[in-house]
C-alpha cells in the first residue's frame, strides 16, 4: 500500500516567522515513510508498505526526491533532517541514516536522531482513546522468534526501563503489570498477545513508526539543540548484525 498526502500552498505558511522546517525519514520496519513538518505542522507525508521486511527502504531515494521537490517548489528551506535511529531492521536503519547524513552534508543541515520506540508511542498518546494516567507504554518491534525490541515509558515518555531485546514470556513484564496498566503495541506486540495474560495488559493494534509522527520529538530535540555529529553518528542497532548463510552454501550446491 502506498499513501501520500500534501497540503496546498495556500495552507503552508500562516506567517513569515517559522519555528523550523524538518525533513523526517523512517525506515526501521517494512514501512518506509517520509514527511515534512513546518511550524509544528506536518505539511507533507508519504508511506509505502511492502511485504518483505526492510525492502521498502530501497524506495527511500525517490520518496525523498518528491518531498524535497515539494518544499523547493514552495521555497521552504529546511533547518534539519530527523531520522528514526533504532532499534529496528539493520538494513533499513543503515539506509535511512545514510540518506539523512547525505542530505545534511549536501545542504548543510542539522541531524536529529529520534529513537524508534519513542516514536511508536506518539500515535498512542495522540489517540482519542484514553490511556490511564498511571499507565506505562510498552512499544515493541519484531525481532526473531519470540524476541522483541521493547521499552517501557510513562506518559511523559520518561524511560522506566532501558530498551532491551526481550524473549517474551508470561513473567517478562510482570513487575510492572502488577503495579500499572501496561499498553503493548507495535508489530512485536502481535506475537506476544497469547503469551502475556494479565488483567493489566492492554493491546493496541495498528500502531506503526511513521515519519509523520516524528514532528513533536524531532522539534523538541532541535529546540533543545540535541543534534548529532553528522560524520560519526551511527544507528542504535541494539544487537550486532548476523548475516544469514544461504541454504545452498550450507549444502554445498554452489
Amino acid at each position: 500500500m502506498h499513501t501520500k498526502s500534501k497540503i496546498s500552498k495556500s495552507k503552508i505558511r500562516k506567517s513569515k516567522i517559522t519555528v523550523s522546517c524538518i525533513l523526517h525519514l523512517e525506515t526501521s520496519t517494512s514501512v518506509c515513510s517520509v514527511a515534512v513538518s513546518e511550524d509544528s505542522q506536518v505539511i507533507y507525508h508519504e508511506e509505502k508498505h511492502t511485504e518483505a521486511k526492510g525492502s521498502a527502504a530501497e524506495q527511500l531515494g525517490s520518496m525523498v526526491d518528491e518531498a524535497m521537490s515539494f518544499t523547493d517548489s514552495h521555497a521552504i528551506p529546511f533547518d534539519a533532517v530527523a531520522v528514526s535511529c533504532g532499534p529496528g531492521s539493520y538494513t533499513g536503519l543503515r539506509i535511512g541514516v545514510s540518506m539523512a547524513k547525505g542530505i545534511c552534508y549536501g545542504r548543510d543541515l542539522k541531524l536529529i536522531a529520534v529513537p524508534t520506540l519513542e516514536l511508536l508511542c506518539v500515535p498512542v498518546l495522540l489517540s482519542e482513546n484514553a490511556v490511564d494516567d498511571d499507565a506505562l507504554l510498552c512499544p515493541m518491534l519484531d525481532a526473531r522468534r519470540m524476541e522483541v525490541y521493547a521499552g517501557l515509558y510513562d506518559r511523559a515518555l520518561h524511560p522506566v526501563r532501558q530498551v532491551c531485546a526481550d524473549v517474551v514470556s508470561a513473567e517478562t513484564y510482570l513487575p510492572w503489570l502488577d503495579r500499572h496498566p501496561v499498553y503493548f503495541f507495535g508489530n512485536g506486540a502481535k506475537k506476544c498477545m497469547d503469551t502475556i495474560n494479565h488483567p493489566n495488559a492492554h493491546y493496541i493494534d495498528g500502531i506503526e513508526p511513521l515519519a509523520r509522527w516524528m514532528q513533536p520529538l524531532a522539534e523538541r530535540r532541535l529546540l533543545n539543540e540535541q543534534t548529532e555529529d553528522v560524520a560519526y553518528f551511527e544507528p542504535f542497532y541494539l544487537k550486532d548484525y548476523v548475516a544469514k548463510v544461504s541454504k545452498d552454501l550450507l549444502h554445498g550446491k554452489l
